[in-house]
């Protein structure tokens, strides 16, 4: 059995500074949606949002 193709790695970016901090995966099936968290930004030292962005 084969690996199925649908998720896909993408990065979090900080909405504040920019930076690339995290790297998830997330279901490609039927289109891929924003997500959105509350990550640690070390840059900053404070928890910011962070939104999918692809490489």
């Amino acid at each position: 059995m084969g690996k199925s193709k649908a998720r896909e790695h993408v990065w979090l970016e900080c909405s504040d500074c920019g930076d690339l901090n995290y790297r998830t995966q997330v279901r490609t099936l039927g289109g891929m949606q924003k997500v959105t968290l509350k990550k640690f930004c070390r840059r900053q030292r404070k928890h910011t949002e962070h939104k999918t962005k692809r490489k």
